[in-house]
């Protein structure tokens, strides 16, 4: 396209100039009318602009371009082109499947099954009676060797006698005098398989805690299947069953078991009052009876 050497001005000789030019039929001949519109002719920035419908309408002659555009430039920057037509719509994009699982292989393992729980321990018995060779005392103060005697078939078949035992007691007409003299035969008797100590509570004031204590002995020894030897001096008014009711009676008797139920403690008697040889008391009654002596533990 020509420059045109004056940008900032466009005479009117140059505008005829234009229309001469682009004025022409297909032929090359000069239009012989111009249609009713006035051609519009535009300056913009030193540019010629013209723009309009078809310039020159005929019988039989073919349509001039809808649109003729003509710029000069001089020294200036071209018009920016026209915007672009905007892109169709995307298409609504699908719904995201959902996630699917992972194959099998890489699934976590399943866990192992639980293991059964350990078998428990049997509850202890709250009753227990141990099985004893009894034997009623021989004569009236042999009652120590005698209740001795009892407490060591639980644990041995190897029983002495009541002689011999009273020798090795150190018992005398008088009777056996403490509850270490018991102690000492039984441990000596069973070895390794005694162990008995002395409760002595000949200097003690009874309560509850020493009560609660008798109970802890008595059940550790039944469940370890070893009888005990109590000393004991029964009054009137809290006598076992059997007992002369008008005397005070120092004697020795076997505890042969329990009965945690009813917190009561079996006695077995060597002196066999009124014939009978075992019998259940309360632990309150057993413990006022043993105070002013003791028990093996």
């Amino acid at each position: 396209m020509q420059k045109l050497r004056n940008a900032g001005h466009t005479p009117k000789t140059k505008v005829r100039a234009l229309v001469d030019k682009f004025g022409k039929n297909a032929g090359g001949s000069r239009a012989r009318r111009v249609s009713g519109k006035v051609l519009p002719v535009v300056v913009a920035g030193g540019a010629i602009v013209l723009v309009g419908q078809p310039l020159v309408a005929g019988a039989g002659s073919e349509p001039e371009p809808t649109t003729a555009q003509v710029r000069a430039v001089d020294n200036e920057a071209p018009l920016p082109a026209p915007a672009a037509a905007p892109a169709a719509e995307a298409p609504a994009q699908a719904p995201l499947a959902a996630p699917q699982a992972p194959p099998a292989a890489e699934l976590p393992p399943a866990p192992a099954p639980a293991e059964a729980p350990a078998p428990q321990e049997p509850p202890k018995p709250v009753s227990k009676s141990l099985d004893l060779d009894y034997q009623a005392q021989q004569t009236s103060y042999w009652c120590g060797p005698t209740a001795t005697r009892i407490a060591l078939s639980s644990q041995t078949d190897a029983l002495p006698d009541q002689a011999a035992l009273a020798a090795d007691l150190g018992t005398t007409e008088n009777g056996t005098d403490t509850i270490h003299q018991i102690v000492d035969g039984l441990n000596e008797k069973l070895g390794d398989k005694g162990g008995y100590i002395a409760r002595d509570w000949s200097d003690k004031q009874l309560t509850p805690e020493l009560t609660d204590q008798l109970w802890s002995d008595v059940v550790r020894n039944i469940d370890q299947d070893k009888a005990m030897v109590a000393n004991i001096v029964a009054t009137p008014g809290n006598q076992p069953p059997g007992y002369p009711s008008g005397q005070t009676i120092y004697h020795y008797v076997t505890i042969a078991g329990y009965d945690a139920a009813n917190k009561t403690v079996h006695i077995a008697d060597p002196a066999n009052f009124s014939g009978i040889e075992d019998y259940w008391l309360s632990l309150d009654q057993l413990a006022s009876l043993i105070k002013p002596k003791g028990y093996t533990a």
